[in-house]
């Protein structure tokens, strides 16, 4: 199951961790300025995902490269077209003469349209971006139990919404089955993946064909999670998200504006609390959350938008 968490106080730029049960490291999702997000968060994450490289969703990169460089391991950055020179942009400002090969490995993998992903290298002291390959595919991260796809919107300049999904677990009710647990029950779950249902599985001295033992097991749904930043509230985004996170269990979703300054989102491509809202529920997502405010608001503003995008939900 998947737990998130967002870094940034309600006014600053946003930044969300996000983390998965008995998985070592951590995700970490836009850099903004993150007073929350501590230095081993930092060290701690396997990849970055930005959704564009607007200030608010980068400026804080800057302290996630300080915090890794020296990690000695690779680290995977995800982002659409362009973040990998705006990467290396951001990691030539500064002097790295003392920092030697291995330090630190960065995976670059640029979203450039919805099935095509460039994968670029970049380490020190050089810090040369080489590019690796192209995939033909909408998934930019994988682990063994859990994935991360994309798809990219319109923000008037490309941006990258982000959907966490977890693998379905075959789970076994030892408690039903009057049996104590042994190797026989990967044996099982092995015969019921490979649909072999004449294995014969040994319990006790007895022997069984898996078909018999098959009600033991049920499938539990993955978890999944979405994080959805600055998008024009627009047709065209709307059907992209509503295919891409469509029956999620939780997606956070940029509400830059109340109701009220909806022209203020037509005009910035930005999106507003009730359309937010009217999205997440034709989506069926199942626990939508309002993110990422503008600053131009206080904290009873913020009450306002999120009631109007609670109201919609409904």
């Amino acid at each position: 199951m998947f737990k998130s968490e967002i870094k940034s106080e309600i006014g600053e730029d946003i930044s969300i961790l996000i983390q998965l049960d008995n998985h070592p490291w951590n995700y970490l999702c836009e850099c903004g300025d993150a007073s929350r997000l501590s230095v081993k968060e930092v060290q701690n994450a396997n990849a970055v995902f930005i959704s564009h490289t607007h200030i608010d969703h980068f400026v804080n990169f800057d302290a996630v490269i300080r915090h890794q460089i020296g990690i000695q391991r690779r680290v995977v950055i995800c982002g659409p077209t362009g973040i990998a020179k705006q990467v290396q942009a951001k990691i030539l400002s500064y002097t790295w003469n003392l920092i030697s090969a291995g330090a630190i490995i960065y995976e670059i993998r640029e979203m450039q349209t919805d099935n095509k992903i460039v994968v670029y290298e970049i380490e020190p002291p050089i810090w040369e971006l080489i590019e690796i390959k192209t995939e033909n595919s909408n998934i930019l991260f994988k682990e063994k139990n859990f994935e991360v796809t994309g798809i990219l919107l319109d923000h008037k300049t490309p941006t990258l919404a982000y959907k966490f999904s977890e693998k379905d677990t075959l789970k076994f009710d030892i408690k039903s089955s009057g049996f104590n647990g042994g190797k026989w029950v990967k044996e099982l779950k092995d015969a019921y993946n490979n649909q072999s249902e004449d294995t014969i599985i040994q319990i006790e001295g007895m022997d069984y064909k898996a078909k018999k033992l098959f009600h033991l097991l049920h499938l539990q749904k993955g978890d999944s999670v979405g994080v959805i930043m600055d998008h024009a509230a627009n047709t065209d985004n709307h059907a992209k998200i509503k295919t891409h996170f469509a029956d999620c269990e939780k997606v956070m979703i940029e509400c830059f504006y109340k109701d009220e300054d909806k022209e203020n989102a037509i005009a910035n491509f930005h999106s507003y609390a009730s359309m937010s809202g009217k999205i997440m529920k034709e989506t069926n997502v199942t626990e939508p959350i309002p993110v990422h405010f503008s600053r131009k608001y206080n904290t009873e503003d913020i009450e306002e938008l999120v009631a109007e995008f609670n109201a919609a939900l409904k």
